[in-house]
């Protein structure tokens, strides 16, 4: 639900379950209408329905969207069953309560059992039980074999000393846009990635076409990749899998491990490269797959991630060009003493040369994602704090 919709929802429903309070107390005799007779049957029907109107409201204003739509459906009903009692001077609220009813409709279908939100948490769940937890803790013995740019990069990171991640979770917000002269869309997302022998990443982001909300989601486990996006929650609009993709989401991994979770290289499936002072070219392996990528420091921070291993898919995702794709970094801040990156840009390189097509700023980054599921604190986290444009 948008913001916009949700306090629509807050503002009408409010006022409707205000009138259905008014008319409680009117058929409770409490006040003063010389054309009802009080009954306190009626009186308790109205307000319940007041009641469950005013909780449906409180919840959409406080965000509370899981199992909203039961309650907001039930509020509709009994609202409805209150009017029907006195239909010639209520009949009007029947407009909200129709109003309501599709809302908790599009919220079902936006967070309910079968939403590509529902995926995206069933997905997670059943990764970060595969992963478990690595108490192996990164040491300087285990950078000794890395290119020295790759090496003061991990170390940088502050992963030394502590337990190489096996999971990170990143949210974000930015805009994206389908081509050079495409017009901007905001968005909103977040994404899960677990490390390992079968890592997994799992991307979900929220934007809006024509004034419609867009949800996308990209799945990669098992090193095979797929991405649905669908309209209103309903209407599929792309619904894109295939080898293409599956390559494509085994670079997206690669960057993934590097940029989020520097910690992670150390033992990743990685054949490394110094191809000058600046310049390491990393080969990434997974599921029999290898994908390379060329990854550019200023000292010991990452400031790019090129590759042409993917391929640039089609609006409607049934066909897909290979493109070299980059991920520049411009964003660095520093937490208790350590490098985090915070910006970047996702760029194409079409025939006509590099556009940006994706501009993302991390709101948080997490590390460890499933000790926090089991312990409530993650051993690692960072909040992005600077404005920036960031990497997908």
């Amino acid at each position: 639900m948008t913001n916009l919709l949700r306090w629509a929802v807050v503002i009408i429903v409010t006022v409707h379950g205000l009138i259905h309070l008014l008319g409680a107390a009117e058929r409770f005799g409490w006040a003063d209408d010389p054309t009802l007779e009080p009954s306190n049957g009626l009186g308790l029907l109205w307000l319940a329905a007041a009641i469950l109107l005013l909780v449906t409201a409180l919840f959409a204003a406080l965000g509370r969207v899981v199992g909203w739509w039961l309650l907001a459906v039930v509020a509709a009903l009994v609202s409805q069953a209150a009017i029907l009692t006195s239909w010639d001077v209520s009949s009007g609220g029947t407009v909200v309560n129709v109003f309501l009813l599709l809302v908790a409709v599009y919220s079902f279908l936006l967070r309910g059992p079968f939403s590509l939100h529902a995926q995206w948490h069933r997905h997670v769940d059943d990764a970060l039980e595969a992963v478990g937890t690595d108490a192996r803790v990164v040491t300087e013995e285990d950078l000794r074999d890395l290119p020295a740019r790759i090496a003061a990069y991990v170390r940088a990171s502050g992963a030394v000393g502590r337990p190489r991640p096996t999971s990170v979770r990143a949210d974000f917000h930015g805009r994206i846009r389908s081509g050079p002269d495409a017009a901007w869309m905001s968005i909103t997302g977040k994404q899960v990635n677990t490390f390992g022998a079968d890592p997994r990443r799992f991307f979900l982001l929220e934007t809006s076409r024509a004034g419609l909300p867009v949800l996308v989601l990209h799945a990669y486990a098992g090193a095979t990749a797929s991405m649905c996006a669908k309209v209103l929650s309903v209407s599929t609009v792309v619904d894109a899998a295939g080898p293409e993709m599956d390559q494509g989401e085994t670079v997206t991994v690669f960057n993934d491990l590097v940029v989020l979770a520097p910690g992670a290289i150390v033992g990743a499936p990685i054949e490394w490269t110094a191809l000058d002072d600046r310049q390491v070219r990393g080969v990434f392996t997974n599921g029999g797959r290898k994908v390379e990528a060329t990854l550019t420091f200023d000292g010991d921070r990452l400031v790019n991630f090129v590759s042409h291993d993917r391929f640039r898919a089609s609006a409607d995702g049934r066909s897909f060009d290979r493109q070299a794709w980059s991920t520049p970094l411009a964003g660095h801040t520093a937490a208790d003493g350590r490098h985090v990156i915070t910006s970047g840009v996702g760029r194409w390189q079409d025939p006509k040369g590099w556009f940006t097509y994706v501009e993302i700023e991390f709101d948080d980054i997490t590390h460890d994602v499933g000790e926090m599921h089991r312990t409530g604190e993650p051993r690692l986290r960072t909040r992005a704090s600077t404005p920036s444009d960031a990497t997908r």
